[in-house]
């Protein structure tokens, strides 16, 4: 049996462990719940977190205030260590300091080829890791970078061309932009015309969409 380990960083219940905790695993503000907090803001039943296959999956149970994971609303999401889940005023960080310590660590250990210039300063990227990681607002970003998400396995045939579709689809929008986009090399800048910003932000769109309707089949 999976059993995961969350620690409270702020709220009212700020510093408790809850630690070897099988799943699945419900938080919320009622008695019944796996891990009860004392947050107003916290709906009766908030979140669950349950096993798929090798994955831990955070599901937001329709709370009225919402889910965050790493700062980012979410109603599905893999969990791994480090990540930082707020719900309500509550912060909860996923794993214990082992666990968190050896991810970092593998993380680094495959970031080493991408090594510091002598003199050179280091990308905000692995500031964000190597050091105050928990108050930074691009924490998440910085983690994806090192550690991005993982093709979903056991698709089916259809699936799996449907997902390709989608992909290739917004790379093919994307592409359009990279390849028209003017560069001044002289300021070191990239330079979009008001429509190649639009498309942009129409790719960003359809992504907010996409995640909408998989969140909420």
């Amino acid at each position: 049996m999976a059993t995961i380990t969350l620690r409270v960083l702020d709220g009212a219940d700020r510093g408790k462990v809850f630690e070897d905790i099988e799943v699945p695993v419900t938080i919320g503000r009622e008695e019944g719940n796996t891990i009860q907090l004392n947050d107003e803001r916290i709906s009766r039943f908030h979140l669950k977190i349950q096993k798929d296959h090798d994955d831990l999956v955070l599901t937001d149970l329709e709370s009225t205030n919402g889910s965050k994971v790493n700062n980012e609303d979410v109603q599905l999401r893999i969990l791994r260590h480090g990540d930082l889940i707020t719900v309500g005023r509550s912060t909860l960080i996923f794993g214990t300091r082992v666990e968190i310590n050896e991810r970092l660590e593998r993380l680094s250990a495959a970031n080493k080829v991408d090594a510091i210039e002598p003199g050179s300063k280091p990308s905000a990227e692995k500031l964000a890791v190597k050091n105050d990681w928990k108050d930074d607002p691009n924490y998440q970003l910085a983690l994806l970078d090192l550690d991005p998400p993982k093709l979903p396995e056991r698709l089916s045939p259809g699936q799996a061309a449907q997902l390709s579709e989608m992909i290739e689809f917004l790379h093919m929008h994307i592409r359009r932009v990279v390849a028209d986009v003017e560069i001044d090399k002289q300021k070191k800048r990239v330079e979009l015309t008001a429509e190649q910003w639009q498309k942009v932000l129409d790719v960003q769109a359809r992504l907010a969409e996409y995640l909408r309707r998989i969140s909420n089949p």
